[in-house]
């Protein structure tokens, strides 16, 4: 049984540019392959543990190969648990809006939080980082009002999709799907732009 797990970084519920073009998407998946199990990650519902001074030193510990107790214990294994989670699904879809050029703060908790040695990577003092999220595939939804890549440096810069395609990629996974929707909403009808972009999440989702 395949599952995909859809962590959503958006909190503006229906009224969601991102949101809305995940259910085409998610659709899509549903029609093609009604055998898949879809698992909603609200990052805003509340679930997501912080990642503060337990939890770095608890970190740290494993890094130098001791075993958190105590405070750092309990940060630990609620990082673990939000990692276990992510580790279930074989698929993933993220919703990505832009946030002042980069990716929403809750969606860089995420990151922080599973983002463990022993769990997202390895680490070897001559080779480096080896991800462990090996052989599994994600789709990316990315949007902004305002940046756009063929628009003047005013109009704001890109540290949104390659922060988080390079995460995804250090984490082990290569093939990543992306679907992009943005539309400058100062000054023009984004209508067209939007039916593009649902369409093109319905045939991303069909060949997922």
């Amino acid at each position: 049984m395949t599952r995909l797990l859809h962590v959503s970084a958006s909190p503006r519920g229906s009224a969601s540019e991102s949101l809305a073009i995940a259910e085409h998407f998610l659709d899509a998946v549903r029609d093609v392959r009604p055998d898949v199990v879809i698992d909603t990650f609200d990052l805003w519902d509340g679930t997501l543990p912080q990642f503060g001074p337990a939890a770095a030193g608890a970190k740290m510990a494993v890094f130098a190969g001791q075993t958190p107790t105590g405070e750092q214990a309990a940060a630990w294994q609620a990082a673990k648990t939000t990692f276990e989670r992510l580790a279930a699904a074989d698929e993933y879809l993220l919703t990505v809006p832009m946030w002042n050029h980069g990716i929403p703060y809750i969606l860089k908790q995420f990151i922080d939080v599973v983002s463990q040695p022993g769990m997202v990577f390895t680490f070897d003092p001559e080779n480096g980082y080896t991800g462990l999220l090996t052989g599994r595939k994600a789709a990316v939804i990315y949007t902004s009002a305002v940046y756009g890549a063929h628009r003047p440096p005013s109009f704001g810069d890109d540290f949104q999709a390659p922060y988080l395609n390079s995460w995804l990629r250090w984490t082990g996974i290569e093939d990543i799907t992306t679907i992009e929707f943005r539309p400058n909403l100062a000054t023009a009808d984004a209508d067209s732009d939007r039916r593009r972009a649902h369409a093109d999440a319905r045939e991303a989702g069909k060949r997922f």
